[in-house]
């Protein structure tokens, strides 16, 4: 008798910010690794609304990109605004959306779909009920919290979500989703190399780089376009090691290895080796985003994160979590990393007590959670959670 055929899951991301297709990668290999008998597809929601590529053609620019520009200017004001017009556009759009995807669903057939993207769940679900109604929709929330309403979790649809927090899923289930839709992981999806163990000649390692092993070292990262608030820090920590990693962001890179210091710095373009350098450093300074907060918290490095008006909308919760499990300090502004850079190296051994608290196996947890889901629809059969990670 032929094979089974293996089920098909699809995970559904986009290039806005950069986390969600980390979350998207890591998934898949992780699924891999563990033997997990799908066949499984990365799809980029962008190439599937407009596979011609006209926005592009016409603009010279992806639709990703407008945003991701933002970020690395730090020009992050009024963004809460933006993010309503979007949300209207979408909902406008909603019918033309989902006819569109429909139609991808019926010639891909997948068998499961999973989100990994805000603002479109509610046009990615009700696409793929009308084009395959048996293939469970999944949402896994690459954000600490929601930003309510139709942000992430749309409670009027068979949606299952995903939550990396307690207070997400709490927000799921306030707005209404019903509990057997609802499913916890510990934490968001990270790479696996941020789950490996330390390198043991991390010593030698800072020593060959010039930085001291006794001397505390930041790490200063915002994201993979990098910022210029990076050049201010910079400026107000002349005597502080510093490890600043500016991604794709060659000219911040430039300019920052111009300014005078004292004390040695790394200055870093776009390096895949992220973890690595994390676990050369001491603390971490940046934006509170979900990914590299819990990168950071996961390499064991105390954070210094502000919330102000500037910071996103959706990324306001995350200090909140910060405070509650203690493992750093929220800033109004980084007109104040001077002294929080002298609390916090004074403080180290008590944060990293706080931050070696946290556990996070996400990106091992969620394949088993599909899995049940899987089960549940009848596509497979319940299978036991992998003993490796």
């Amino acid at each position: 008798m032929p094979a089974p055929r293996q089920p098909i899951v699809d995970l559904v991301w986009f290039n806005a910010g950069g986390g969600h297709r980390a979350a998207a990668q890591a998934l898949a290999d992780v699924m891999q690794a563990q033997g997990r008998p799908w066949q499984v597809r990365r799809v980029n929601l962008t190439e599937v609304l407009d596979p011609q590529r006209r926005f592009e053609r016409a603009t010279g620019l992806q639709p990703e990109d407008l945003y991701n520009k933002r970020l690395a200017s730090g020009f992050t004001l009024g963004l809460t605004q933006e993010l309503k017009l979007l949300q209207a556009a979408i909902r406008l759009a909603h019918p033309a959306l989902v006819q569109r995807l429909a139609r991808h669903w019926r010639e891909t057939a997948p068998d499961m779909v999973v989100s990994l993207i805000p603002n479109f769940n509610r046009a990615l679900h009700d696409s793929l009920a009308l084009a395959r109604p048996a293939a469970p929709f999944v949402t896994v929330l690459t954000d600490m919290a929601d930003h309510p309403p139709n942000f992430w979790i749309e409670p009027t649809t068979a949606q299952h979500v995903i939550c990396g927090t307690e207070h997400a899923a709490a927000q799921a289930q306030a707005a209404g989703c019903a509990t057997p839709l609802v499913h916890r992981a510990s934490g968001m999806i990270l790479r696996p190399d941020f789950h490996a163990a330390p390198p043991a000649d991390r010593n030698a390692e800072r020593v060959r780089l010039g930085l001291d092993p006794q001397t505390p070292t930041g790490l200063v990262l915002f994201g993979g376009t990098g910022s210029r608030v990076m050049k201010r820090i910079a400026q107000r920590l002349p005597h502080t090691p510093l490890i600043l990693m500016c991604g794709r962001n060659a000219t911040l890179a430039q300019d920052l290895r111009a300014l005078p210091a004292s004390a040695p710095r790394v200055v870093l373009e776009f390096t895949p080796d992220v973890a690595r350098w994390m676990r050369l450093a001491d603390f971490f300074i940046g934006k509170p985003g979900p990914g590299s907060l819990s990168e950071a918290v996961q390499s064991g490095l105390p954070v210094i994160v502000t919330r102000n008006a500037w910071t996103m909308p959706q990324e306001r919760w995350n200090t909140e979590w910060v405070r509650q499990h203690g493992v750093g300090v929220v800033l109004r502004s980084f007109a104040e990393i001077g002294p929080a850079v002298h609390d916090v190296c004074a403080r180290l051994p008590e944060l990293r007590a706080a931050v070696h608290k946290v556990e996070n196996r996400a990106v091992f947890e969620v394949p088993q959670i599909l899995a049940q889901i899987l089960a549940q629809h009848g596509t497979v059969q319940p299978q036991a959670a992998p003993s490796c990670a």
